[in-house]
């Protein structure tokens, strides 16, 4: 990798974690009033922490709670949606108008700028439902086709609401109302145990190069900020 690259890498780095993340869904349409000031220690980070000895304490923490994926599929948690890959993790739910079809178009064009070997073989876009109550798996299906995002290596996932919000409340996305959920998007790369949190205004390109950094290693060290 050239030296120039990797400034560029670093850019875009500095880029995506500058400020902090857009704290509440309504805000998500208005990015200039979305910056709220870094938490000392992120739930990304603590989830991190907590799996730092290895993959038992990964799961025990991520937990292997049962969801349902947006074509009925049952599924672990840890174990078939976040085991051995990079993900980006987003909060959405069916019904909604505005933020959540905004950041799913979004995270359409960061896959698009993603490397054909990457998506759906290193690199999962993980949506998970803030209204498991109303949110079947039809629901998620019918909001990701409308949107184009029902593709391989595109999840999204409801299940038993005292699952999803246990789930929440670990990646410190759970809110009271369907509609005050976050908007941060979470990326790791779960084997190595590297996360970034990425605010939904940040550039596609930028965001795609942030996972692509976490999925491969190549420049990871320059492009912290």
């Amino acid at each position: 990798m050239t030296a120039k690259h990797l400034l560029r890498v670093a850019l875009a780095a500095l880029a995506i974690h500058a400020g902090g993340p857009a704290a509440a869904h309504a805000d998500a349409a208005h990015p200039a009033s979305t910056a709220a000031p870094a938490a000392t220690e992120t739930p990304a980070g603590k989830a991190a922490n907590a799996a730092k000895a290895g993959p038992r304490d990964a799961a025990s923490y991520f937990t292997e709670l049962e969801l349902l994926t947006q074509d009925g599929r049952r599924v672990r948690f840890h174990s078939d949606v976040l085991k051995g890959r990079t993900v980006l993790i987003n909060v959405v739910y069916a019904t909604c108008q505005d933020a959540c079809p905004l950041i799913t178009q979004k995270l359409n064009e960061v896959r698009q700028h993603l490397p054909a070997e990457l998506f759906g073989k290193q690199v999962f876009f993980v949506s998970l439902t803030s209204d498991p109550t109303h949110d079947t798996p039809q629901a998620l299906k019918a909001f990701a086709r409308k949107q184009g995002a029902d593709v391989e290596g595109w999840t999204f996932l409801t299940g038993r609401k005292e699952n999803v919000e246990h789930i929440l409340k670990k990646l410190g996305q759970y809110s009271e109302t369907v509609e005050g959920h976050s908007t941060l998007l979470i990326a790791g790369n779960v084997p190595a145990k590297r996360w970034s949190k990425i605010r939904p205004d940040a550039p596609p390109a930028a965001i795609a190069e942030r996972l692509s950094v976490l999925a491969t290693g190549a420049g990871l060290d320059a492009a912290r900020p």
